[in-house]
């Protein structure tokens, strides 16, 4: 079975441009030499990521969800991490879990309402490296119409060429949200008192992204 996908995700936005955010001052290099290679402009391939979450249900189980719809762009500065950014936006209403019943509560009124809001949004804005291979994303996530700043913990996991000669480079990023503070506050009552669904909601990336070849001028 062939691992890999000979379709490049499409372009589908301007080139990032390297700013850095204000406030930031340049970083060492990372301790890995290769990827100073790696600064450039990158797109999420689909086909091999996963934009998810996790949210305990009835107090006692775990349920697992992700977005298949969504765009991103991507800057990577080995150098100068704080010179990185991200920008993704989902489509609400791609949301799976693998139950047609429940999600179809989730694009409903009650959550996402996804006629009315039919995408969500993190945009980057500001990059810490904090050692090793880990870094600090900070940024701004969009749900519903409202902009709450949150804090993604990511890990550089590694890149390689693959054999289509497509560079790719691997990353995954975790965050925990109040899913209340974007208006998401639909619940039910369990007769032993708890929520039906928890307040807090798990945000899980695992990104592969692609580098997109540089534009002539």
């Amino acid at each position: 079975m062939n691992l890999f996908n000979r379709v490049v995700p499409s372009r589908r936005h301007a080139p990032l441009p390297p700013q850095r955010p204000a406030g930031t001052s340049a970083s060492s290099a990372l301790s890995d030499p290769g990827l100073v290679n790696l600064t450039g402009e990158w797109v999420v391939d689909p086909a091999h990521s996963r934009i998810g979450f996790s949210v305990r249900h009835a107090m006692v189980t775990t349920v697992r969800g992700c977005f298949l719809e969504y765009e991103s762009r991507l800057y990577f500065d080995a150098l100068d991490p704080a010179r990185s950014r991200a920008d993704i936006t989902l489509f609400t209403a791609s949301v799976d879990t693998g139950v047609e019943q429940r999600d179809a509560h989730l694009v409903g009124r009650d959550f996402l309402d996804a006629a009315t809001y039919p995408r969500m949004r993190f945009t980057s804005s500001g990059v810490e490296h904090t050692g090793s291979d880990l870094f600090r994303m900070s940024g701004d996530l969009t749900i519903k119409g409202v902009s709450r700043p949150v804090v993604l913990d990511m890990t550089y996991i590694g890149h390689v060429t693959d054999p289509f000669g497509y560079e790719r480079v691997g990353f995954d990023g975790t965050t925990t949200i109040n899913r209340s503070d974007w208006g998401l506050t639909y619940n039910s009552r369990l007769a032993e008192g708890g929520a039906m669904v928890s307040e807090k909601v798990r945000l899980q990336l695992d990104i592969a992204a692609i580098r997109l070849a540089p534009t002539g001028g």
